[in-house]
Order: C-alpha cells, then sequence, then structure tokens
C-alpha cells in the first residue's frame, strides 16, 4: 500500500539531494514538503536520515509545538517504525524525539524508576502487545490480561507524569472455524476480537486515545499489515513495507492530541461537489445523484463531508464562480445533501483560490494551518500548494467514489473526543458571521454589544465540563498566554487543588450560544498571591468585551480566596503574538522582560476598578446552561 492521498514528486529524490544543500532557514520548510508526499519505506529513511542533520535553528523553525517525546514499549520489534514516526510528525510540522523500550521489558520498564525510560522523561508512551503474547495472555484470562493493562497504564500515567496511547492488537491468527469464528471463543481469532472490544471500552472509560491498528488491517487487508515470514524471522509484525502508514497514524493522533489536527474542509463546487459546470450545464445538467453512478458518488462525498460537519468540522466553498450560480444547486437541486446552512462560510468568485483561502481563514478567524482544500483541479491544487504550503491539500482521484476515502486516509480531522459543542460548531461560525454582519452595518459599537444581549456563564473545572476545557487547552493557539498543555488526568488534579482557581466560560447572546469560549486557571504562588498560570480564549469572541469581563469575574474570584495581587506572563510562541500587549491593556504593570520575549505583570487587587461591560455574569454549571435562554 502507499499514502496514494498524498501528491507524487517524480524529481522526489533530486530534491531531496537539493534540499539537503539548502540554507538553514529553508531546509526545514522543503523536507516537510517532501514528506507530505507519497513516500515509500525506502524514501522515508532517507528523509530521517536528512531531518536528523538539521541544525538547532532549522528544527527551531520547524516546529508547531514544542517536541514530543515519545517511548515505543511493546513485545515485538518496533525499531523499524521509529524513522516513520519522525517524519509523520515532520509531515504535520512538528518534531518527535523516539525511544524504543528493550524487547519484550513493557511492563519491567514501567516498573523500574532506573530504568532507561524513566531517565528518557517521555511526554507519551505508546504501548503496542503484538498478537502472539496478546493471545498468550487472554488465552488464559482476558480479565488477567485487562488488569495488566490497567496497571501498565497507571504507571504511565502516575509515575511518568506521561500521556498513555494504547495499539489494539492485530488480527494476524487465521481462523479455525471460518465464518463461524465467535462460536469458538478459545480460538486465537476470537480471542483478539475479545480483546479488541474490551481495550476499546475500557479505553474510552479511562479516555485513552487508541491506536486503531485493527481497523487499518480492516482497510487495507491482513496481508499488507503483517507478514508472517516476517514475524517467525525478526519478530517484526508490522510489515516495514507498512511503516510509512504506521508513522503518519502514530502522528496524527500524537498531533491531534497537541491540538494541530485541522478545523475546516473548504470545498470546490465543479466537479468535486457535483459532476459538469454548474453555470455552463444549468441545474439539470449536472451530474448529482439521479441513480446515476457517477451523480450518485458525489451524492456519497456530500453526505460524508455533511457527517464530518456535524461531528463538528467546519465547511467552507471556495469556487471559481458566479455567486448565484453556486448556491442555485444548493437551494434547488432535489439530490443535493449539503444545504446553505451547512456552509459556515461561502466564496464564490473569480479571484484565485489562494487569495480567497486567505480571506476564507480570516473571516473564521483560524488559522491557514488549520484549513483543508477539497479541489478536483490538479492545477488549482498544485498552486495552492505552491502558495500556501501550510494549507493541506489532499490528492483527489480522479474517479470522484474515492472522494471521501482521500479525506479519511489523510487524517487531516483526527479527533479525540465528541462533544456536543463539536456538534454545534458549524452552526456557531454561521451565527458567529451574522454578529459580524451586524457589526459591519452598525456604526455604534457600545450600541452593537448592548445589542447582543449576551450572558456569561462560568464556573469551575467539573466531570462534565472537563473533555472540553481540556480539548480547549490542547488546541487553542493564538488567544494563549502561555500555550501549557494539560493531560485530563492532570486537569483532575489541578481541578481539586484548593489553590488552584479554575474558571470554564461560556457565552450566549441573541444569536445563541458561543459554546465554551474561555478557560483559566490561577495558582497560589505565595500567600496572597495567585499567578495566572493559563489564560486561553477563543478568537471567536474578540472584540466584544469579553477579556474584560473575564478579568472583573477573576478578580472578584480571587478576592474571595484572599488574594491581593495578580502575577500574569506573557510567553511567547509561533502563533500567540496576538496577546503580546493583552496584560497591558488591562492595566496590569510590567514586572520583567526577558531577551526572548517573555513578560511578567503584576495586578493590584485593591486598586483595581472593574470594566462592568454589559455581559450579564451568571454562576453555574454546564448542565444548567441549557435553562438559559439568549435573549432577542
Amino acid at each position: 500500500m502507499s499514502l496514494w492521498w498524498f501528491p507524487k514528486f517524480a524529481d522526489w529524490s533530486t530534491r531531496l539531494q537539493q534540499a539537503r544543500k539548502a540554507p538553514a532557514e529553508e531546509i526545514g520548510a522543503t523536507l516537510r514538503q517532501l514528506a507530505s508526499a507519497d513516500i515509500d519505506f525506502l524514501q522515508t529513511i532517507k528523509l530521517d536520515r536528512a531531518l536528523a542533520t538539521l541544525s538547532l535553528e532549522a528544527k527551531a523553525k520547524l516546529n508547531r509545538t514544542p517536541t514530543i517525546r515519545l517511548a515505543l514499549l511493546g513485545s515485538c520489534t518496533m525499531t523499524h517504525l521509529l524513522p516513520a514516526i519522525r517524519v509523520g510528525a515532520l509531515r504535520r510540522g512538528f518534531l518527535i524525539e523516539t525511544y524504543e523500550g528493550h524487547y519484550g521489558s513493557y511492563l519491567q520498564e514501567l516498573s523500574d524508576p532506573a530504568s532507561g525510560l524513566y531517565r528518557f522523561k517521555p511526554d507519551f508512551v505508546l504501548l503496542a502487545l503484538d498478537a502472539h503474547h496478546a493471545v498468550d495472555l487472554a488465552g488464559r484470562s482476558v480479565d488477567e490480561c485487562m488488569s495488566l493493562l490497567r496497571s501498565c497504564w497507571q504507571l504511565a500515567r502516575t509515575n511518568l507524569g506521561a500521556t498513555l496511547i494504547q495499539q489494539t492488537v492485530l488480527p494476524a491468527f487465521a481462523p479455525l472455524l471460518g465464518n463461524q469464528e465467535h462460536l469458538y471463543p478459545g480460538s486465537p481469532a476470537s480471542l483478539i476480537s475479545t480483546l479488541n472490544q474490551h481495550l476499546r471500552e475500557e479505553a474510552a472509560a479511562e479516555r485513552i486515545p487508541l491506536l486503531a491498528l485493527d481497523s487499518l488491517v480492516l482497510a487495507d487487508g491482513l496481508r499488507a499489515w503483517f507478514d508472517p515470514a516476517l514475524w517467525y524471522r525478526s519478530k517484526q509484525e508490522v510489515n516495514p513495507i507498512q511503516s510509512p502508514e504506521y508513522g503518519e497514524e502514530v502522528a496524527r493522533l500524537l498531533g491531534a492530541i497537541r491540538g494541530l489536527s485541522a478545523k475546516c474542509l473548504v470545498l470546490d463546487l465543479d466537479n468535486t461537489l457535483w459532476g459538469g459546470v454548474i453555470g455552463d450545464d444549468g441545474l439539470e445538467g449536472i451530474a448529482l445523484g439521479q441513480n446515476n453512478a457517477v451523480g450518485e458518488a458525489f451524492v456519497g462525498f456530500q453526505q460524508y463531508a455533511r457527517r464530518l460537519g456535524q461531528r463538528g468540522v467546519i465547511l467552507a466553498v471556495c469556487s471559481k464562480n458566479d455567486e448565484a450560480n453556486a448556491k442555485l444547486p444548493f437551494e434547488s437541486h432535489p439530490e443535493m445533501h449539503l444545504r446553505l446552512k451547512d456552509i459556515a462560510c461561502f466564496v464564490a468568485n473569480w479571484q484565485d483560490k489562494a487569495t480567497n483561502l486567505r480571506h476564507i481563514a480570516k473571516t473564521l478567524n483560524i488559522g491557514l494551518d488549520s484549513l483543508v482544500f477539497a479541489d478536483d483541479n490538479p492545477f488549482e491544487r498544485n498552486l495552492v500548494r505552491q502558495e500556501l504550503p501550510m494549507v493541506s491539500v489532499p490528492e483527489m482521484p480522479e474517479d470522484p467514489a474515492l472522494y471521501e476515502l482521500a479525506i479519511a486516509r489523510g487524517g487531516y480531522f483526527e479527533g479525540l473526543s465528541l462533544t456536543d459543542e463539536d456538534k454545534e460548531r458549524n452552526q456557531q461560525y454561521r451565527a458567529n458571521m451574522e454578529r459580524e454582519s451586524l457589526r459591519n452595518e452598525t456604526t455604534d459599537l457600545a450600541g452593537y454589544l448592548d445589542g447582543l444581549k449576551m450572558q456569561m456563564l462560568w464556573a469551575p473545572f467539573d466531570a462534565v465540563g472537563l473533555p472540553r476545557i481540556v480539548q480547549l487547552i490542547n488546541k487553542s493557539n493564538q488567544f494563549n498566554l502561555a500555550t501549557r498543555r494539560y493531560t485530563e488526568e492532570q486537569a483532575k488534579e489541578i481541578a481539586a487543588d484548593p489553590k488552584c482557581l479554575t474558571l470554564q466560560l461560556r457565552l450566549l447572546d441573541r444569536y445563541g450560544d458561543n459554546g465554551m469560549i474561555a478557560v483559566l486557571i490561577a495558582r497560589e504562588s505565595s500567600p496572597g498571591v495567585l499567578y495566572i498560570d493559563t489564560w486561553l480564549m477563543s478568537c471567536r469572541v474578540l472584540g466584544r468585551k469579553v477579556e474584560e469581563a473575564t478579568l472583573d469575574l477573576l478578580v472578584a474570584q480571587a478576592k474571595k480566596m484572599g488574594a491581593v495581587e495578580l502575577i500574569g506572563e506573557y510567553i511567547p510562541s509561533a502563533k500567540n503574538s496576538m496577546v503580546r500587549e493583552h496584560y497591558q491593556r488591562l492595566g496590569f504593570t510590567e514586572l520583567s522582560a526577558t531577551e526572548d520575549g517573555v513578560t511578567g505583570w503584576t495586578l493590584d487587587l485593591a486598586a483595581y476598578t472593574p470594566y462592568n461591560v454589559n455581559i450579564q455574569l451568571v454562576e453555574g454549571t454546564l448542565d444548567q446552561r441549557r435553562d438559559l435562554q439568549p435573549a432577542h
């Protein structure tokens, strides 16, 4: 199998040779571009070797997040997978340092504080039991096997402070009873099926991410992933030929945990959502449904896109078209499954698509690296790759029946959980555009804000809100003063600490519920002093005086804890320059500044004058928000 959803570069080897000679400021971006191609096992190794030679300066320019330290623990040989994991991370614009545990010694390494694993200090631990070892364990007792895995999970979390990722078991055994294998619960094939089911249930309960290797086997076939000869010869369970995809799966999962998944699917129209050209063929002439194989394929892709929207992916349109013609199928075609209400941002004009993608990102207030651009036209795809290399551009196949797979296998929208807010996201962005439209029509800003009738619901961290809180902590980049990342386990510990002040904030207005829009964590650093560890907000609500209302609330709650001073800190990142002057703008006094841009700030609570902006503060839990109705 290949990474067919990425483009092929006929001159890939030549580009790699040229990249090795490129200036330090260019080589990282060039290597990332070469990683974002359909490459095989040998090309992956060559790219990994080139990556290893990068200077610290080049690596710093490349990294979108602090370098991830990943330990692989398992019961089989995994050395051949490490280059692909590092290249998979490069493809997504971050770096990974890897550690491979001693063969079969996963429990010993987790249990021994003097082991190399503890010296490595991993951020993440990937635990992978091979099928033969798993069957040996599960054959004695599935419950005992799960008990062993739970112990490993606890050791990784508690002793190492690492996030645990559990790999499902590869279904490597041939059936003994054929189609009725489920009637033979003691067979190796049935044991693996049972064990994977238990893994899914218990990992979900423990909020442990899974690397679903068995699902990949369903997609590609067992022979692609597992070679019995290699297993018996070198105990390599994953076929080296398949290692590029293995590395891609691990990297996209780590990227999702670090908040690097894409947010928005931008769709071309002609020959992408329907067959033909709406401006030439008219409503009756385009291929869409109508018991036609090609038309049904376009319907299938629309259904997939709509389901992505329903799970929280923002949908946008970018088309070279007259706007009226472009909207006609959405409004009038009976076979159209996507409607205008499903599209958060609709752009149809005759400008180049790179310009329009910039406009879409700006309108939605998200980064260009949050966009995935799906277009049937290879010229348009290559233009965007050249002009906007940070935008993900899948290689769309000639057959529209494969469009859905191209997006799915690209893993651009890898998710870790599904919250109620995810399901409402498209509507939230559409409502935000209505707010901005009203704002553009209003010359009186104060009157506009007052007319929104905003209510801000606040509460400390709680179990109901925790999944979304952790999601925001790990995904927010632009309005994030310190860009600290926390696991759910760490967030629970923070919430339980009596010396910590935690806040989750939601915003409602006349247009609807904006969802959770801010998270704050403040710690008592000394008697009477609260240090603001985390302050992040959704960019969707900028310009509405939410920052001022949040500070009013923070000061009030800090005083209740006996605080007389707030200390804030701005730590620069690649994306948070927009909040460089945040504390200064809110009236804090500068305490310190370093050469690398870190600044410290203080606020005297006794002298603080509340802003009292037109936002009603309402204390309540996440469940109680359902009783609040936005004013009209």
